[in-house]
């Protein structure tokens, strides 16, 4: 079976029991705290390859990363070593992830002089989603074009906008980034792993970044582990690298995060 397709089955499963409705309203009541710099904005520099980097337990494609994990000490390294922004990982069946990683880490970054904005990394399939990410402290939220439907996309993606919350568009392939362009991001991310097979191949990049718009911020995703691996990104027109298992297994994520800017 499709991976990504038995993933996005068994969140809309598991969400089944206490999803509800939202109304315009309960979304802006977060509009006014997100008016400050956001997500976008700290990827946003000319000069560097910009880092999401990410809290992320496990994953289907290589089992267990680092189970015993604490998120908020993770994102503190990540912070200290010169990341831009954070993704936290809070599906649960497939990437050992939880929504308390989320709140936890908001609130220790909270405590900062310089808090990383922090995107809720997760299937979303429906707007309450975006409420919890939003009710978290999450500053973007990630839509999976190939998982959903148009018509499911633009109900998740009017949530976030009236929340004043950015959102990272993930595509693999031209006909997907076809799709996202329908509906006017200003970043997409293109994920180098098949989301069917899990097979990763950084060409995915190379060929679908250098066809989107100049204004659009471009995200390169997984298999990233390299300094080589980052100059193909940038070179292909990267503007930021968004980095999980690597940075998660480093013993020095500072002088890799380096390396990537190098």
């Amino acid at each position: 079976m499709d991976k990504l397709i038995e993933i996005m089955d068994a969140k809309r499963k598991e969400i089944e029991p206490y999803v509800r409705s939202v109304t315009d309203q309960e979304f802006a009541v977060f509009a006014a705290r997100n008016k400050t710099a956001g997500f976008r904005d700290a990827l946003n520099k000319t000069s560097y390859l910009t880092v999401i980097a990410e809290v992320k337990r496990a994953s289907p494609s290589v089992g267990t990363i680092k189970s015993d994990v604490n998120a908020v000490q993770q994102a503190r390294l990540y912070a200290q070593a010169g990341a831009e922004c954070l993704s936290v990982l809070t599906e649960t069946k497939y990437f050992s992830g939880q929504l308390q990683d989320l709140v936890d880490v908001v609130n220790d970054q909270a405590k900062s002089a310089h808090p990383l904005p922090c995107i809720r990394k997760d299937f979303m399939v429906h707007p309450f989603q975006v409420l919890e990410a939003a009710q978290a402290g999450a500053r973007c939220i990630l839509i999976i074009v190939r998982g959903l439907t148009d018509e499911e996309i633009k109900p998740i993606h009017a949530a976030a906008q009236l929340s004043g919350m950015d959102t990272l568009f993930e595509v693999h392939d031209e006909f997907e980034l076809e799709r996202a362009l329908k509906h006017n991001p200003n970043m997409i991310g293109v994920n180098n792993r098949n989301l069917s097979t899990f097979q990763i191949d950084l060409s995915f990049a190379e060929k679908v970044i250098p066809q989107m718009p100049s204004s659009i911020l471009k995200v390169a995703e997984s298999g990233i582990k390299t300094a080589e691996d980052a100059a193909r990104m940038r070179q292909a027109g990267a503007n930021a690298l968004l980095v999980g298992e690597s940075l998660m297994r480093a013993e020095n994520p500072a002088a890799l995060l380096k390396a990537f800017r190098g």
